[in-house]
């Protein structure tokens, strides 16, 4: 069977910089009847873990390490056996969340991955935090782009290890230069695609 996206909404809460919020996160699952990967574990282990079911969980992809998004991560892990993957840019953050374990392995731009037999590319796509990275599923005409990239505009840019005109670069050198039919799957909230956030560029690019 071909690999294919399964989606999970988990609830639960984000802190930074002294403030915690109720969020709900997109978990994305991609693979096939086999073998598939988990892009951002969040919040709740037991529900990723039953979605995941008796197919081998080959990696836990993070498209960056704010606690919202790596809140089931190592639990996950343990329970699998999977490998925990995360940009090297973000290890502090990591590290403010998980000081003891640190992940398995680091992402780094243009890198690939394989499961189910499909491939998807690592962008480096930093702003939201250093180590931000979007995942390009080119067969299935899908970009994972974590908090980079919403309906609506680039991610929030205001906390520590954030800038906004990273960001812009980002989504305009790497993102918006994929396929316009390219469907977005994000980190918080609804879908999109690639040609219909494009237009907006000016707009976002005059906020600051």
């Amino acid at each position: 069977m071909a690999a294919r996206i399964e989606h999970l909404v988990t609830s639960g809460t984000f802190s930074l910089d002294g403030g915690t919020w109720d969020v709900d996160n997109n978990v994305w699952i991609v693979g096939d009847d086999n073998e598939v990967i988990v892009i951002d574990a969040a919040h709740d282990a037991d529900a990723i873990e039953a979605a995941v079911g008796r197919r081998r969980l080959t990696a836990i992809v993070c498209t960056h390490a704010h606690d919202d998004h790596i809140g089931a991560a190592p639990a996950l892990a343990a329970r699998s056996g999977a490998r925990i993957l995360l940009h090297l840019d973000d290890r502090l953050l990591w590290k403010r969340t998980y000081p003891d374990r640190a992940p398995d392995g680091f992402l780094s731009d243009r890198s690939r991955l394989s499961v189910a037999g499909l491939e998807l590319t690592v962008l480096h796509t930093p702003g939201h935090t250093p180590g931000a990275v979007s995942l390009y599923a080119p067969e299935l005409g899908t970009v994972f782009t974590g908090d980079t990239l919403f309906a609506g505009g680039p991610g929030a840019t205001g906390r520590s290890f954030s800038d906004f005109p990273t960001i812009i670069r980002s989504v305009r050198d790497v993102l918006l230069t994929l396929p316009p039919d390219t469907v977005v799957h994000t980190g918080h909230g609804d879908s999109t695609t690639i040609g219909a956030e494009t237009p907006h560029l000016p707009e976002w690019q005059a906020r600051h």
